[in-house]
């Protein structure tokens, strides 16, 4: 793989050209039948879940299924770190809102918890296109729910909700789902390079439409399965842009954090300017040089690692601000 030196920072590209030449081409995922692609990006994530950093606890539950909210039985995947402190990261995986699992960002959310000094809780939630919108979402509220309430043993408060691409636009739209139906929500969130909206023209999702890693097209194709052909893109618990400004300035603390060579970068920086502009002091980094999902590859690369730290200090500090 050959790819422009001035774009992609030495050791992302070095590292995609390690990959390239170990797998060989690979086929688009998204071009393949679901359950296919679902497989061959499990195969894909096998390689950044190893040497797992040690846990002193690592179980499963099961939150389940509420027929008033619609949403079904969900497994939830507890970490502990050893050095644990207060405090409970719900952290829903990316994947496009159809591929990946707890699993395919095990080590993420072990180097996260260790980070933080936080249990990191991981919803199994259910995937597009056999279950679109508003499934996964609803999932999503139903585990946050659950651990808001109480209702999981050990898992206590303060408590922040993250995720990453597909993942951070479910973790976003779970704040706004329990907003305005004013029930209550996590004290602070973390959300990394997420997708925000359907519209699919900014000027990231021009300028790196063929990649390296994500393409426009292959989101378009994610959105397309997530969406099942209604036009979604005004409802703010598909599209989180097209939330009002008062339902933005009324979320608590958020940590935006966005890949600098990805195509959904321009979500990201229209998402942090509007919360700007309502006068509110959200943190906003760019880790430069990096692809869409570089914090799955925290075994190899270091600006992985170095991010994750960075989440796990802000992560630190929200919960020190947040009242007893």
């Amino acid at each position: 793989m050959t790819v422009d030196p001035g774009i992609l920072s030495a050791d992302m590209r070095a590292l995609l050209e390690k990959v390239a030449a170990e797998t060989g081409p690979q086929p688009d995922a998204t071009l393949l039948p679901p359950a296919e692609g679902r497989a061959l990006a499990a195969q894909n994530n096998r390689r950044w879940n190893v040497d797992l950093p040690d846990m002193a606890d690592d179980r499963q539950v099961t939150i389940p299924a509420d027929a008033a909210l619609g949403s079904a039985d969900v497994r939830l995947r507890i970490l502990t770190p050893h050095a644990a402190e207060s405090g409970t990261i719900l952290f829903v995986h990316g994947g496009g809102f159809a591929f990946c699992s707890p699993e395919t960002h095990e080590r993420c959310a072990r180097v996260l918890a260790n980070e933080a000094r936080m249990r990191v809780a991981l919803p199994d939630y259910r995937l597009a296109p056999e279950d679109p919108y508003p499934a996964g979402l609803l999932d999503t509220v139903a585990a946050l729910r659950a651990v808001l309430a109480g209702m999981v043993e050990g898992l206590e408060g303060p408590v922040l909700v993250s995720g990453d691409s597909a993942g951070a636009n479910l973790a976003l739209a779970a704040m706004l789902h329990e907003q305005a139906l004013g029930r209550w929500l996590p004290d602070g969130a973390l959300l990394f390079y997420g997708n925000y909206t359907t519209d699919l023209t900014g000027p990231s999702y021009r300028r790196f439409e063929n990649g390296p890693g994500l393409t426009t097209a292959r989101m378009g194709r994610y959105w397309a399965w997530y969406v099942a052909g209604r036009e979604l893109v005004g409802d703010p618990l598909a599209c989180p842009l097209a939330a009002s400004d008062a339902a933005l300035a009324a979320l608590p603390p958020l940590y935006l954090m966005a890949a600098g060579v990805d195509p959904l970068f321009s979500d990201t920086v229209t998402l942090a300017g509007r919360l700007k502009a309502l006068g509110r002091a959200d943190c906003f980094d760019v880790v430069p040089g990096v692809t869409h999902g570089f914090l799955q590859n925290t075994n190899e690369l270091a600006a992985a690692r170095d991010a994750l730290k960075t989440a796990g200090a802000v992560a630190r500090t929200i919960k020190s601000q947040t009242k007893a």
